[in-house]
């Protein structure tokens, strides 16, 4: 098992920071072009599986059905954080589904960021379950389950026929035998998905190169969640977050994990990036995947540029003086 470090923060000129981390970059032949560390380690998705856990969905006609924007079914895949935006398209895609909020099984929140946050307990609002981090994730698989006729009780179960469909899913799209992938809970109560890092890393580049997936209706569904990823990077996360930063980018499929986890594909260049960052720190994502970006030398100088606007490599105090440097090791 190895774990190197890929990035190192400086204070001054003393080294403060470490991160250690496992990194794969595959092609479009799913050969190893680049890795760092054990690749074959197991890794939970965490969030990075929601592109995946979408999938049901968008097998089926719900979309058309109760007449959903492709920024509503953006939130299937994401990661939201409570901005207007956000609980607008939320409350409307749970009155179109006709669907009562006390379903979903995501504990109550209030927004995640700091703003809107900050509105909320101002107006003496209460947390709500449809402010959860997930809930747009939740409120696809309760589209899902009215369509095809499920029960909606124990959905969060892993033998609930929904997440035994998405344990097949991410089998198949990552080319993991399903009796070899490790299984948890995930901080809003569904089931989460351990796989090597390698596999996870295929199972992304599947959403650049859809015909490698065997099932033509499986592949017609993981084009469509690409789609409405890029369509609504803003939905996908928010502004100032490396998710709808690589988003903008309509080359590029990217989405992110707690704990570290993060995956991006390229859809010119066909190629898939998986990596863990084993300190579980999402701040250096910026940084790392911008330097993997210019290892691979990737032309879109515009995407690499919105990454270090987010963070930047030099170290700034509060006061806007620079008093350090990260160094991303690969």
């Amino acid at each position: 098992m190895s774990h190197p470090i890929v990035v190192e923060e400086y204070r001054g000129k003393s080294l403060e920071n470490t991160h250690q981390g496992i990194i794969c970059v595959l092609n479009e032949n799913k050969e190893v072009i680049y890795e760092k560390g054990d690749i074959n380690d197991y890794v939970f998705y965490r969030s990075a599986m929601k592109p995946l856990q979408a999938i049901p969905a968008f097998t089926t006609d719900v979309i058309e059905k109760y007449k959903l924007t492709t920024e509503e079914a953006a939130l299937f895949t994401a990661s939201q954080r409570g901005e207007t935006y956000h609980q607008e398209a939320l409350e409307s895609l749970m009155k179109k589904l006709d669907l009562a909020e006390d379903l979903l099984v995501c504990n109550p929140s209030y927004p995640l960021n700091e703003e809107p946050k900050n509105n909320y307990i101002w107006e003496h609002k209460p947390k709500r379950r449809l402010l959860h981090n997930c809930s747009g994730k939740h409120l696809g698989f309760l589209g899902y389950i009215k369509e095809k006729g499920y029960s909606f009780t124990g959905y969060e179960e892993l033998d609930h026929p929904l997440q035994q469909e998405i344990l097949q899913y991410v089998a198949e799209l990552s080319e993991t035998p399903k009796e070899e992938i490790q299984t948890a809970i995930d901080g809003c109560g569904v089931p989460v998905h351990a796989i090597p890092l390698k596999n996870m890393a295929l199972s992304f580049l599947k959403f650049v190169k859809p015909e490698l997936v065997e099932n033509k209706q499986t592949a017609e569904a993981v084009r469509k969640v690409g789609d409405v990823m890029n369509a609504h990077p803003e939905i996908v996360a928010s502004h100032d977050f490396i998710c709808t930063a690589l988003l903008e980018d309509p080359n590029i499929i990217a989405k992110g994990g707690a704990q570290g986890v993060y995956c991006l594909s390229l859809r010119k260049e066909k190629i898939s990036i998986a990596l863990k960052v084993l300190s579980g720190s999402e701040l250096v994502w910026p940084v790392l995947v911008a330097e993997l970006l210019k290892k691979i030398n990737y032309s879109n100088e515009e995407t690499i540029e919105r990454l270090l606007n987010i963070r930047s490599m030099e170290i700034m105090n509060d006061n806007g003086k620079l008093v350090g440097e990260t160094k991303v090791i690969l």
